[in-house]
């Protein structure tokens, strides 16, 4: 069964976890229009940059006993913020690497978010390169930079899961999320009632705005969110 939103409280019998999710990845390659589209199934043409971090929560059924809740940490892409970066992805389960594949440079400052995870986050931490603005590439060709020949092989020699992505016509942006929630170690968590982010919390000094109702969803940041 394909993945799904899950709207309601889940049902009685399922394997529920929940697991910390972190983006990292340059200023405006499309880390919110990322998680706006996953978790609202919207895309706006103008978001402002984000500032600190946004927090959002989504939960998935990937089949009929099987739930999986998000906590997602989107990070500001500026490089002042860059040092508040291991507050957010400190003992993340999983991460999502954006860049731009109309933007050569913006690989590149993956590759060191990468190398940065691999060195300092947890050591099981799940790691996805997802080459966003696909939509772009597509309507027009010339538009490309990176291959995604090259993206991929980069990936799989770095033991990465790989997508090419489109925030504003989300293709593969389920496909993203879901390929993550099924490497996740959700019998474990689920026997242990899900595996939280950090002693429980969230880290301090971030406006997360208000929970909407359902709980399935809580946006926000201070300044907005980058494009």
């Amino acid at each position: 069964m394909a993945s799904r939103p899950q709207q309601g409280g889940r049902p009685s019998g399922t394997r529920f976890a929940q697991f910390k999710l972190v983006l990292l990845g340059e200023s405006a390659v499309g880390k919110s229009s990322l998680v706006l589209r996953f978790v609202k199934d919207q895309f706006d043409d103008y978001r402002e940059s984000t500032i600190g971090a946004a927090f959002l929560t989504q939960t998935i059924a990937l089949d009929d006993q099987t739930t999986v809740k998000f906590e997602i940490w989107d990070t500001a892409g500026q490089e002042r913020y860059k040092s508040l970066a291991p507050m957010y992805y400190r003992n993340a389960n999983c991460a999502v690497v954006v860049y731009d594949i109309t933007q050569a440079a913006s690989l590149d400052k993956a590759k060191s978010w990468v190398k940065e995870l691999q060195r300092q986050a947890n050591e099981n931490i799940i790691i996805a390169l997802a080459g966003n603005k696909l939509d772009l590439a597509e309507s027009d060709p010339s538009k490309r930079a990176i291959e995604k020949a090259d993206a991929e092989a980069y990936a799989r020699e770095a033991g990465l899961l790989f997508f090419e992505t489109s925030a504003k016509t989300s293709e593969n942006v389920k496909e993203l999320f879901t390929a993550i929630a099924k490497k996740l170690p959700i019998e474990q968590a689920s026997q242990r009632g899900g595996m939280r982010s950090a002693a429980g919390g969230r880290p301090g000094g971030v406006d997360l705005g208000n929970r909407q109702a359902g709980g399935q969803t809580t946006a926000g940041a201070a300044g907005g969110c980058n494009c």
